[in-house]
């Protein structure tokens, strides 16, 4: 894989958090080749609205400190085919696990989280 680390909302959930799972992202998030999936916002987006917390300062931060990878329609289409071939394998694999998934294929990229679907996938760092 290439040089580019695609975060996920896991990792950055733990990165905000500080926690120990939040500092192995550091020098990831860090590196200046960190890229955020715009449907990661959105997750992030829905947990802090949901626990009633502001995030406009957190969307800041990462805009700041990666790049976004906007969905467009070939990362669409993609990410539709490899949530079928990944149900195969994990029944909730969801569409937005398979937007960063294809998302970080498409850049050659390798995925940052802790997210257990992602577990049997090569190009996870889990953490």
């Amino acid at each position: 894989m290439g040089d580019n680390f695609v975060i996920d909302s896991f990792a950055w959930v733990e990165y905000f958090l500080g926690s120990k799972k939040g500092e192995k992202v550091k020098g990831y998030i860090e590196s200046s080749n960190a890229v955020t999936p715009t449907i990661v916002i959105a997750e992030l987006s829905a947990k802090y609205s949901s626990e009633g917390r502001d995030f406009a300062s957190k969307l800041k931060f990462i805009r700041f400190n990666s790049k976004l990878a906007i969905l467009n329609e070939g990362i669409a289409e993609f990410a539709g085919r490899i949530r079928t071939e990944q149900r195969k394998k994990a029944k909730d694999f969801g569409i937005a696990d398979s937007i960063i998934y294809a998302t970080a294929l498409t850049l050659n990229a390798n995925i940052v989280t802790g997210d257990a679907h992602f577990n049997q996938i090569k190009e996870a760092i889990i953490i």
